[in-house]
């Protein structure tokens, strides 16, 4: 079977929901929400965060029990599913961590969760080697069996993930989010996989918010908007523009909007020879006051690494910084704060945010030397108006500020990341991958944040391989390979095309 000749819609549905609905309190995840999928085909759960995609996910694999509605497997009626029961049906699903056990190798993650399932009472790691090296030979992939899960990329972690539930007998695999931290060329790699897998007759519910991605590897579409089927169908029944529009409910604008930088002013940043020993080198560039600079690169390009050196994290051997003028020591985060830089990490979850405290702890946290009165005594109605206007401002869904930063969304927690550092008014402020995991609708409201602290003129970087984010937004990009800038890119060389084929070559 190839991608032009999907499975047939004549055949039953291996799987099957009928009006699932759920709730968590008094909010409702989900309503009434049907969809089926059919062997050998690949259908896409499209949404915007907080739309119901991950509970259906549970409930569809037994971590979740629904508070009613029906669940088929091959024509047979259950109620609801148990983990044990979702495993036995031949359902499993690879989340963005892979929950792999980093400490053993390849072959033994592969086929090790698959003996505990079969209550085996003695594993041994050789007399299951066959069965992983005949999933990998049968993907026709290479995987060494042999090395450590901690020391594989990305990529290759996922093809174990994939192969081990092939191992288990899975007939449906539930991918979730899962090119978020690929390149082009593991993109591709992955898709050959599903086409494999495919092939073998798996059927595949496909998560993502790359549209691009889903409108190609899909043959059926399902878009979830607050809990509910806003619409579902062959995937060639959509385009770019009509999914965005059922997911949010709107048209949304992803023309080229950039701000105009202030070049008649000395710039706000100049970096000038930097290096790290193995990260980057020789990296020079300004940046100007309103001014939004994209900086791109494939994955181990040294892209990350540059930003981490400016806030600090990692102290370049050589080079320099000014900031306003000003040559600044970066040898800490304290010393790029107090410079004036602020930094959205690209993890954001483990390093940006106290997941554990409130929405207005988080906004305020690194800000409070900023709202002091008479000396030492914080001046809490200032507080207090700072929460609320960012909280506004980025339009944070939560019922207040006072709800848990663990309780957001992905999308929401990162606008509470920005949220804190937008509270300090940093001269410049660098993000890294600042809409990864985000749903389209989000996107578009960040980037507006952007362009209007761009007009309020302070200096923006964005780190990020998210081409359409960088042509949406960007005045320059530099392309970043083998830790030196190689190019850049101005004005109507902004183009989709022209950074694919800079960064790859």
């Amino acid at each position: 079977m190839t991608s032009s000749s999907p499975a047939s819609t004549d055949a039953p549905p291996v799987l099957e929901v009928r009006n699932i609905s759920k709730s968590y309190g008094g909010a409702r995840a989900l309503e009434d929400v049907s969809l089926a999928l059919r062997s050998g085909n690949v259908h896409c759960i499209a949404g915007e965060n907080g739309c119901g995609k991950s509970t259906l996910i549970k409930i569809i694999s037994g971590a979740e029990k629904p508070d009613s509605g029906e669940i088929f497997i091959d024509g047979q009626h259950h109620g609801f599913m148990t983990p044990a029961q979702a495993i036995k049906a031949g359902i499993q699903v690879i989340y963005q961590d892979f929950s792999l056990f980093p400490n053993l190798p390849v072959a033994e993650n592969i086929v090790l969760t698959s003996a505990v399932a079969a209550r085996s009472k003695v594993f041994s790691a050789r007399k299951s080697r066959p069965a992983a090296e005949r999933i990998v030979e049968e993907l026709g992939i290479h995987l060494d069996l042999d090395q450590d899960v901690e020391r594989l990329s990305v990529a290759d972690k996922q093809l174990t993930a994939i192969c081990r539930a092939l191992v288990s007998d899975a007939r449906i695999i539930i991918m979730d989010e899962p090119t978020t931290a690929l390149t082009h060329s593991e993109v591709a790699r992955l898709f050959a996989v599903v086409q494999t897998l495919r092939e073998r007759g798996v059927a595949l519910v496909f998560v993502s918010h790359k549209l691009e991605e889903a409108l190609e590897v899909s043959q059926d579409l399902t878009i979830l908007r607050s809990g509910r089927n806003v619409v579902s169908g062959p995937t060639t029944d959509f385009d770019r523009r009509s999914l965005i529009r059922h997911m949010t409910g709107r048209d949304v604008n992803e023309t080229r909007l950039v701000t105009r930088p202030r070049l008649d002013e000395d710039p706000v940043l100049i970096v000038d020879s930097l290096s790290l020993q193995g990260a980057f080198h020789d990296v020079s560039f300004t940046l100007h006051r309103g001014e939004i600079l994209g900086i791109t690169g494939l994955l181990g390009s040294g892209r990350g690494e540059i930003a981490e050196s400016l806030f600090g994290v990692l102290p370049a051997d050589s080079g320099s910084v000014l900031v306003d003028g000003n040559e600044v020591r970066l040898r800490s985060i304290d010393d790029a704060i107090r410079a004036g830089i602020g930094y959205v990490p690209e993890d954001r979850l483990s390093q940006g945010l106290f997941l554990e405290k409130s929405i207005a702890d988080n906004i305020i946290a690194g800000s409070v030397d900023k709202h002091l009165k008479r000396g030492l005594l914080v001046d809490t109605r200032k507080v207090a108006q700072t929460i609320k206007r960012l909280f506004d401002q980025l339009r944070i869904k939560a019922p207040n500020v006072t709800a848990p930063v663990r309780s957001l969304s992905g999308g929401n927690a990162q606008r509470v990341v920005l949220a804190k550092w937008l509270a300090s008014h940093p001269a410049i402020l660098m993000l890294n991958g600042p809409t990864v995991g985000v749903d389209v609708g989000s996107k578009e409201e960040i980037l507006t944040v952007l362009r209007e602290q761009a007009d309020g003129g302070m200096g923006v970087i964005i780190i990020s391989d998210d081409v359409p984010e960088l042509v949406a937004v960007c005045n320059r990009v530099l392309i970043v390979r083998q830790g030196a800038v190689v190019g850049e890119l101005v004005g109507e060389d902004i183009q989709p095309g022209i950074i694919e084929e800079r960064t790859a070559a």
